[in-house]
This record gives C-alpha cells, sequence and structure tokens, in this order.
C-alpha cells in the first residue's frame, strides 16, 4: 500500500487547494441561511408593510365594486317589488287563486332575494371599511366573499351584463387577496 493511494482510507488527507480556486465561495451563516436576519424591530417582532400594498388597495377596490353592484341589485329587486301587483293586475293573475298562489309565491321570491343581495351588500361594506386595520380574517373573508359572489353573478348574467361583471371582478377579487403581499399586510403586528 502506499501513501499516494486514493483508495487509501488511512492515506494522507487531499491538500487543500487555494479558497476560490474550483470551489464556490460560500457567505457567512452556512446551512442555507442568509448571513444577516431578518428585519426586525427591537424585542424581535417583525416588521410588516407600513402602509397597503397596491395589490391590496386593488382587491379593496374589487371588493368595493362588488359590494356597489349587489346594492344595486338590491335597488333592482326593490324596484321589482314596487311595480309587482300593478304589473300582475296588467296581466289578469287577480282573477283565479291559483294564479295569484303563484304571483304571490314569486312575489316572495323576490322578497328573499332582495334580501340576500341587502346582505351581501351590506357585508361587502363592512369587510371594505375592515381592510385598514382589520387581521388576517378580513382576508380570508374577502376569498370567501368573492367566492360567493361568483355565485351571485352566475344568477345574475342575465341582467344586463351585470352578472358577467360581478363574476370577473369576484375573481380578481379572491386572486388580488390571496397575493403574498396581502397576507403580509392583514398579518402585519398592530400596536
Amino acid at each position: 500500500m502506499s501513501f499516494g493511494d486514493p483508495n487509501n482510507p488511512y492515506g494522507q488527507p487531499p491538500q487543500q487547494s487555494a479558497p476560490g480556486y474550483g470551489y464556490p465561495q460560500q457567505q457567512p451563516g452556512g446551512y442555507g441561511y442568509p448571513a444577516a436576519p431578518p428585519m426586525q424591530q427591537p424585542y424581535g417582532m417583525p416588521v410588516g408593510p407600513s402602509q397597503m400594498p397596491g395589490i391590496t388597495r386593488a382587491a379593496q377596490i374589487m371588493l368595493g365594486v362588488i359590494a356597489l353592484a349587489h346594492a344595486a341589485i338590491a335597488a333592482l329587486y326593490g324596484y321589482t317589488l314596487t311595480i309587482w301587483d300593478k304589473t300582475m293586475e296588467e296581466a289578469g293573475v287577480n282573477g283565479s287563486a291559483e294564479a295569484e298562489r303563484f304571483a304571490d309565491f314569486g312575489k316572495g321570491v323576490v322578497v328573499f332575494l332582495l334580501g340576500l343581495a341587502t346582505v351581501f351588500a351590506l357585508l361587502g361594506l363592512v369587510l371594505l371599511l375592515q381592510y385598514g386595520k382589520g387581521g388576517n380574517a378580513v382576508r380570508v373573508c374577502s376569498i370567501v366573499y368573492g367566492s360567493f359572489a361568483i355565485v351571485t353573478g352566475i344568477l345574475m348574467i342575465a341582467a344586463w351584463g351585470l352578472g358577467l361583471v360581478i363574476i370577473v371582478v369576484a375573481i380578481l377579487l379572491i386572486v388580488f387577496a390571496a397575493k403574498r403581499a396581502s397576507a403580509d399586510w392583514f398579518r402585519r403586528p398592530r400596536y
């Protein structure tokens, strides 16, 4: 066995080459961690964004558009209720008891949809006002609200294209609220 045999486990260890020659330079810190710790405030609290990121502001605007669309839908249902009895009279529905029962059932459906649209408009307004000071629950509720708004858009697709606008804006709301910058904004420390 010779001393220079590369397969000899008891042989002389290989000589270290000059630093930087054939080997990548390593930064201090090692093990894949950055050399400097992340920015932190005193007492170890992580620093969050000081003002609302643009993507989060866009999500807030999309939420406002959806809430406004729900308010417009509620107004349309309210207008429909104001002219309901007159329209039924003109159609000649007030003669038969069964026809009046179906007309009353239709009126009940419109009242239910009016209440639902009003609740969605108010919920959107509450979420909209919480964007500046709310926590991560506001972001999650915005994503869920956007999901329900897609269903509303599908049901309203025949109403002057309002449903299609709601669907597109709701998808944008979900995407913008799910971004990392939005998550960082809602998880920032509040003092």
